[in-house]
């Protein structure tokens, strides 16, 4: 008998909302070597050969409706697949996230966002036409989180198992977990966030007769729906058995076992053990230990019963034969770079028994596929042998370790000035191939093992070595400033003897003020000056990568704080006396600088220091005549002033 595996199994939940599904499919065919559908057990890592829905839920009335539609990849958060081998387990449950079934993935199948969403896969095969021997088996766990809504409302797993070809629904495989109903063999979580209750069931079986279907189309369905509401959330994890072999796990045993251990197919409520007749009880439980092996040719019965209500009581029958032949499996030799852990081995197969010698840089040494991370270049040998310890062979592995330097050496300065002489060239350690990256990209004809930069940007390489390791080196950024342009600032107005604060651009790390007479400190950004003599100074300030520029800036001395307005302008933009502003000596603050018609109607206001009117309001140009101002200013020495008078526009 030809066994198909497939376990469809819900994941952690990673809030306090969610219902989570684990399924197993099991599905026995004929004898001869058909294979397993393609990637029915997602062990290609993606969703071929599965097609996957989206959607939403929502009631009509008194009837839940998930309206999935097909799309054409998985959707991210909703279809994801995961590795086995984390030991991750369901915050509520803790039963694991993967289906205990030895195969190497799972997928979720919904999230854990609410929003009213739906999520669906299905899988479709048809039964070889000269089988009328067929049964399938699903394993499920399921967690709800059991809101007070009403049926129809609540969020829920469908599973259906449909056979396509005469378009009817198969009994015992087709039927519905809804939230907040009577389901047997829960339990309540201890772990919630809110005070909605937390159900979870652990893997449990359900097993569905196919005989007499030969031929026929079946295809398997599973949904997970938000509750209507769009506040919880349900959600499901499915992993596929890789194992499509004849018999139970241990009904083909070796010669020289000393003992047969019978698996029977994971996830029931109770296990019964018989002969083949079916009048001897030989043991209860998942796994039947025979201790010493029975005759090759002894068929045993196993009567399976699923949990009340999810499925049908089922006996499955294997014929025990001593035909088993194992061959160790060390997989191919391969490479270790930098220590990076690579797998060796192949996927385990159940019943067998695992030891690698040396044990050393090995994740773990029993088991078929660990990952290897040796200091050395290792030859690690794999023994093999069934679980009843006959059959032992042996196979070897080179893990060859090789080392790549990802340091990039900087000759010169990692920051500098243009034009200044300095300069930075990157070095990496002579490689097969190397190749310079700018800014992430490729940098055309860099390719030897030094790189002179010339401009600023962050620079790697990709390097690989004669064994084939392929690294990125560390970024290095290097920094070339270009040199400020040097700025001549407005002139101050400083009252005799009283301190005035003068300010440089902060565009450096370091600040010279030259000569530093009458100032309290000539390397500060912000000086205070303090004199009775006016003053021309030269800044000369200094980025942190060496860049200079010198300012300057003339420092004017009055003996009272003025606000000056000439008697007359001429707006006609020719360059000359163009604007009416006020000329301020000591002033700090300009609060205000008003300009009235003749009428009293403001025609400018400012309180910019160097800003002034050009004659124009509203867009329009003003006629000739007298025009009022005001002024309102604060002194350098704290002090408030005011003063007004008046102007001729001329034309």
């Amino acid at each position: 008998m030809k066994r198909y595996l497939l376990y469809i199994y819900t994941p952690s939940l990673r809030s306090w909302r969610g219902l989570i599904l684990l399924l197993f499919l099991y599905t026995i065919t004929k004898t001869n070597g058909q294979e397993c559908p393609p990637n029915i057990d997602f062990e290609a890592g993606n969703f071929t050969g599965w097609t996957c829905y989206t959607g939403t839920t929502h009631a009509a009335g008194t009837t839940n409706v998930m309206a999935l539609m097909p799309v054409n990849a998985p959707v991210p958060g909703q279809h994801t697949i995961y590795r086995a081998g984390t030991g991750e387990v369901d915050p509520y449950g803790r039963f694991p996230v993967t289906c205990p079934n030895g195969s190497g993935y799972s997928v979720k199948l919904g999230n854990d966002m609410g929003g009213g969403q739906a999520e669906g896969i299905a899988y479709q095969f048809t039964i070889p036409a000269n089988n009328n021997n067929f049964q399938l088996i699903y394993h499920y766990a399921v967690v709800f989180e059991a809101p007070r809504h009403q049926p129809h409302q609540q969020p829920r797993m469908e599973t259906e198992v449909l056979n396509v070809t005469d378009n009817r629904f198969v009994s015992c495989a087709t039927f519905s977990f809804i939230a907040g109903s009577a389901l047997p063999g829960f339990q309540h979580a201890t772990n919630t966030v809110d005070t909605t209750e937390v159900l979870y069931k652990d893997w449990s079986a359900v097993s569905v007769d196919l005989s007499g279907l030969a031929g026929k189309t079946i295809r398997l369905i599973f949904k997970t729906a938000d509750c209507t509401f769009e506040r919880h959330f349900g959600y499901a994890y499915i992993d596929v058995n890789s194992e499509c072999s004849s018999t139970f796990v241990g009904a083909n045993f070796c010669p020289d076992d000393t003992a047969v251990n019978v698996v029977a197919p994971y996830g029931y409520q109770f296990y019964t053990w018989y002969d083949s007749a079916k009048t001897t009880e030989l043991g209860t439980g998942q796994v039947l230990t025979m201790r010493p092996p029975p005759a090759s040719g002894t068929t045993v019965a196993v009567s399976v019963v699923p949990y009340s209500g999810y499925g049908c009581e089922q006996t499955f029958y294997a014929q025990l034969m001593d035909t088993l032949s194992v061959r160790a499996n060390a997989g191919n030799d391969t490479l270790s770079c930098n220590r990076a852990p690579v797998q060796i081995g192949k996927r385990p197969i159940p019943g067998l028994v695992y030891r690698w010698e040396p044990a050393t840089g090995l994740s773990d040494p029993y088991v078929a596929n660990p990952m290897a991370a040796p200091d050395t270049t290792t030859t690690y040998v794999l023994y093999t042998s069934s679980s009843g310890g006959g059959c032992k062979t042996s196979d070897t592995v080179v893990v060859t370790t090789s080392y790549i330097d990802k340091a990039v050496q900087l000759i010169g300065k990692e920051g500098f000035c243009q034009g200044s002489g300095d300069s930075a060239v990157l070095e990496v350690a002579p490689q097969r191939r190397i190749q310079w990256l700018k800014d992430g990209v490729v940098i055309p004809g860099a390719t030897t093992n030094r790189y002179k930069v010339n401009a600023p940007g962050v620079y790697s390489a990709n390097i690989q070595n004669v064994d084939g390791c392929a690294v990125s080196t560390i970024p290095r950024r290097i920094v070339i400033e270009t040199p400020a342009t040097p700025v001549r600032y407005a002139d101050e107005y400083a009252l005799e003897n009283q301190p005035l604060q003068l300010n440089a651009r902060r565009i450096g790390s370091s600040v010279s003020w030259s000569p530093g007479f009458q100032l309290n400190n000539r390397n500060s950004f912000t000086p205070i000056f303090n004199g009775t003599r006016e003053q021309l100074y030269t800044i000369d300030i200094r980025t942190i990568n060496e860049c200079k520029v010198v300012d300057t800036l003339l420092v004017r001395t009055v003996k009272q704080v003025e606000i000056i307005v000439p008697t007359a302008f001429t707006p006609n933009n020719d360059g000359r006396n163009d604007l009416i502003r006020p000329i301020l000596y000591g002033v700090r603050q300009l609060k205000t600088f008003k300009i009235f018609n003749r009428w009293g109607q403001i025609m400018y206001e400012t309180n910019q220091m160097r800003s002034g009117w050009n004659g124009m309001f509203k867009g329009l140009q003003q006629p000739p005549g007298t025009y009022v101002w005001i002024a309102e200013a604060i002194g350098v020495d704290g002090k408030n002033y005011s003063t007004k008078g008046s102007f001729v526009l001329l034309r």
